[in-house]
């Protein structure tokens, strides 16, 4: 399988000396899903600009469906489809009059352009409103019309930039539904950047988490994950980690209970790691009970992408994005009880 990117220690400094990119290297097989999955100033979006010809390198060779980024820009230009993080849509026309626009600037016309409007119009869901004003679509109607007007001439290489940032679930989960189409039944390669573990962990086969330029892990999200080699016990102190005697007391107790592999603090509160956490739990809880440090709330999951990103960074790359299957132990008053949610 041929690499249809090449990226060998890119590196990307803004003229005010912020290093975005520093010294990635990366290839992307043809007909992969390919993803980069990290927080917001992680050099994703950098990293996009660079291959889609938008942004000049600093440093480091590129190649991009077998073309070099700076002298063949144009012919990369050609070959490729692109999705940004704003949607780039005329609110004026109609989708199906944004979709045929798209197709002009492509240099295409006649019958085969109306054939592959009408086939993406329907792909996408929304053939029963392309006669419409697009500034009368709703935020995920919109995102579809952006990402069908990228795939009006049947690019083989999609770039996603954070494609369903601020979509509803619903929204959310049909574009993925197109997009995993899109790549198996049409092998289209696709790369995408996401904040959205779920998105990541559903849609790529390989990925690089990232943080502040520089890649911290890369495989499978499945190898990833198991990488972590325990499930996550994660609480929240009381006082929400206010106090750092508490918080130092807390880690001291914990790091002297058998069966814990490793603990770190984050986000108010303490996460740690343990193969048998189901059942540690009780202990922790009578452990902290008998010196005096209350806890506002206790958690556990099996690995997630976010474990992954916190062993290696020692932060979350976004909280609300945690395992929802979890069970969380909460304090009312003296009293504890499970709660599943």
């Amino acid at each position: 399988m041929s690499d249809v990117i090449s990226v060998e220690g890119l590196v990307e400094v803004y003229s005010d000396g912020t290093k975005a990119v520093d010294g990635i290297s990366f290839q992307v097989n043809e007909g992969e899903f390919f993803g980069f999955l990290g927080p917001n100033g992680a050099g994703k979006s950098t990293t996009i600009k660079v291959l889609t010809t938008l942004l000049k390198k600093t440093a480091g060779n590129v190649s991009v469906a077998g073309f070099n980024i700076e002298k063949d820009a144009d012919k990369i230009r050609k070959v490729i489809g692109v999705q940004s993080q704003e949607t780039v849509i005329d609110q004026d026309l109609t989708g199906r009059e944004n979709m045929m626009l798209q197709g002009h600037l492509h240099q295409m016309g006649g019958e085969a352009l109306r054939k592959r409007v009408d086939e993406l119009l329907n792909l996408v869901g929304i053939a029963d409103v392309a006669d419409r004003r697009a500034g009368h679509y709703s935020g995920g109607m919109k995102k579809r019309l952006d990402l069908a007007s990228a795939l009006v001439h049947e690019p083989k290489l999609l770039f996603l930039d954070e494609p369903t940032t601020g979509l509803d679930p619903q929204s959310r989960a049909a574009i993925w539904e197109y997009l995993s189409k899109l790549n198996k039944e049409e092998r289209i390669t696709i790369f995408l950047t996401t904040q959205y573990m779920e998105e990541a962990d559903k849609l790529c086969e390989r990925l690089f988490i990232i943080d502040q330029g520089k890649v911290v892990a890369s495989g499978t999200p499945e190898s990833l994950k198991r990488e972590v080699g325990a499930d996550s016990i994660t609480m929240t102190l009381e006082d929400g980690g206010a106090s750092t005697e508490t918080t130092s007391k807390a880690k001291q107790v914990l790091g002297g209970m058998q069966g814990i592999n490793q603990v770190i603090e984050s986000d108010g509160g303490l996460t740690v790691y343990a193969k048998n956490a189901s059942t540690i739990i009780a202990d922790i809880v009578r452990a902290f009970d008998s010196n005096g440090i209350r806890l506002s709330a206790v958690n556990f999951a099996s690995p997630t992408l976010d474990d992954v990103f916190l062993q290696h960074t020692g932060k979350r790359i976004r909280v609300e994005e945690l395992n929802t299957k979890k069970t969380t132990f909460a304090r009312f008053g003296a009293a504890r009880r499970p709660v599943r949610q």
